[in-house]
């Protein structure tokens, strides 16, 4: 029997895709999907199947040939980008990042930038990285309400990354703007092309001028890699400044967004997490199974007839994997639907993917939420939402599981 196209683009998908994927999961786990583009893709929607699938070298990130809609030169990244949406040039130059590329590339490219993220070299931000959530925090004294979206969750990881690469972080506001348009892909709309390039400009003249006054950073270290070592091109050189400045901060925005409102339903978690602080670990591995901060992966292309949960996928089809949909599936999680901040997450979740292209800032984002749980508990123990949670959004777009705004009381 024909199985239904389902709708990802759909208003009451974007809001709560949980009731879609646990509908999924049991009568048809591997379907294709229309995206908010309107391009077609499989998504797989089983913890089992996902997890295999994120390892499939037959499901390659090659960026062309590339099917009929796919981004222009497969930008993973900026969700599914119509191919007008760019001016010639401007696809390469954000698309030849380690998330796009297969071995060996990919190889290369993930070594290049894997020394600024080992345990250590993270661990030894902290002092900086809780210094930055306390003057945050200190910005607000004296507030009754704030946007913790706007004013914490955003500014703490844009800051930190901007400080890894060297950027004035005076600038995170055009960031945030261009970052939005991308990662809601087709959502943006008309904003999608110009953010787009307006980014892909402000790398190049930053790299530019980095050229002529290196510092000790990682933006100077990767022009060196390019320049002296001639191990990058450029357009790999402004796709990995490109991938650092989205995804170096999406994610834990999204994370300490999601985990806050987790907390604040009903604050009976937020209230058990203040009386014991040792819960904290755990339960960001909660947050980041139940609500992670990721729907999908980014796209795959079958580079041959691939069968996934008893379905073909025939040789060319792009593929994406519902991590949000896997995180729940209760063959492999106990009461997947139960939030619970003691849960020993066994299996793994797949928040952060799994395979070569897990995420290379995982602990970064992990450590980020530690500090900016902790300081939230210290300096605001009565914060509580300051509106009903029927009157929260979400952002829309296929990649992102984040809220546009979380109003608190302080």
């Amino acid at each position: 029997m024909t199985q239904e196209l389902v709708d990802l683009g759909d208003p009451a998908f974007q809001d709560d895709p949980h009731p879609a994927y646990e509908e999924w999961r049991r009568s048809g786990p591997v379907r294709r999907a229309v995206l908010p583009s309107g391009m077609q893709a499989w998504i797989v929607t089983r913890y089992e199947d996902a997890r295999r699938a994120l390892t499939d070298p037959r499901l390659s990130k090659r960026s062309s040939p590339a099917p009929e809609g796919q981004p222009v030169g497969g930008s993973r990244t900026a969700g599914a980008a119509p191919a007008a949406a760019m001016s010639p040039g401007i696809g390469a130059a954000i698309s030849r990042h380690m998330l796009a590329v297969d071995p060996p590339d990919h190889t290369r490219l993930r070594r290049l930038v894997a020394a600024a993220f080992t345990a250590r070299r993270i661990e030894a931000l902290r002092p900086r990285v809780e210094q930055i959530a306390i003057d945050l925090l200190d910005s607000l004294a004296g507030r009754e309400q704030a946007d913790l979206i706007d004013e914490f969750a955003f500014p703490l990881p844009i800051q930190v990354i901007c400080e890894l690469l060297g950027l004035p972080p005076e600038d995170r506001d055009d960031f945030r703007e261009w970052s939005d348009a991308v990662v809601a892909g087709s959502a943006a709309g008309p904003k999608l092309g110009p953010a787009i390039e307006a980014m892909v400009k402000y790398i190049h003249a930053l790299l530019a001028e980095r050229r002529k006054a290196p510092g000790d950073d990682l933006l100077s270290g990767l022009i060196q890699v390019r320049d002296a070592e001639d191990r990058l091109t450029e357009d790999e050189l402004s796709s990995m400044v490109f991938l650092l400045l989205v995804a170096g901060h999406e994610t834990t925005v999204n994370l300490i967004g999601n985990g806050t409102y987790l907390m604040l339903r009903d604050r009976t978690e937020w209230e058990r997490l203040r009386a014991d602080r040792e819960l904290l670990p755990s339960a960001i591995e909660e947050f980041l199974r139940y609500e992670g901060p990721l729907k999908t992966s980014t796209f795959r292309i079958a580079t041959e007839d691939v069968e996934i949960g008893g379905v073909t996928i025939p040789a060319g089809d792009p593929v994406i994997i519902g991590l949000l949909s896997a995180n729940r599936d209760g063959d492999q999680f106990p009461s997947a639907d139960l939030l619970r901040l003691d849960r020993v997450q066994s299996p793994a979740h797949l928040a952060f993917g799994h395979g070569i292209h897990y995420c290379l800032g995982a602990p970064l984002a992990r450590l980020e939420a530690q500090v900016a749980f902790t300081a939230l508990l210290d300096r605001h123990p009565g914060l509580q939402l300051a509106v009903p949670v029927g009157e929260l959004h979400w952002r829309p777009g296929l990649l992102l599981r984040g809220l546009q705004g979380l109003p608190v009381f302080l």
